[in-house]
């Protein structure tokens, strides 16, 4: 399976409290997100604040798209949606 991130910029989904950002899986686009509680636990995210939480998220890009890698590895190309406590298991 062949996993690609584009350097896109993050967006901010203020409904759901999430960082979304794209993948690409063997071709075919899919989107990924990592809640705001997950960016605030364990990415140094001071807020809720959208500068803050896509100052988090692009501090710590690389880690967060090696945990999506490691769960599209698993599912395949589907959506990934990172919570907090995946992080405190996979650490």
């Amino acid at each position: 399976m062949r996993i690609y991130f584009p350097e896109e910029h993050p967006e901010y989904c203020a409904r759901d409290l999430v960082v979304a950002f794209p993948a690409e899986v063997d071709g075919a686009r899919v989107q990924c997100a990592i809640t705001a509680e997950a960016l605030e636990d364990h990415f140094g995210a001071v807020s809720l604040r959208e500068d803050d939480l896509v100052a988090a998220f692009n501090s710590n890009r690389h880690p967060i798209e090696h945990a999506a890698r490691r769960l599209l590895n698993e599912i395949g190309a589907k959506p990934v949606l990172m919570h907090s406590g995946y992080f405190r298991f996979c650490e």
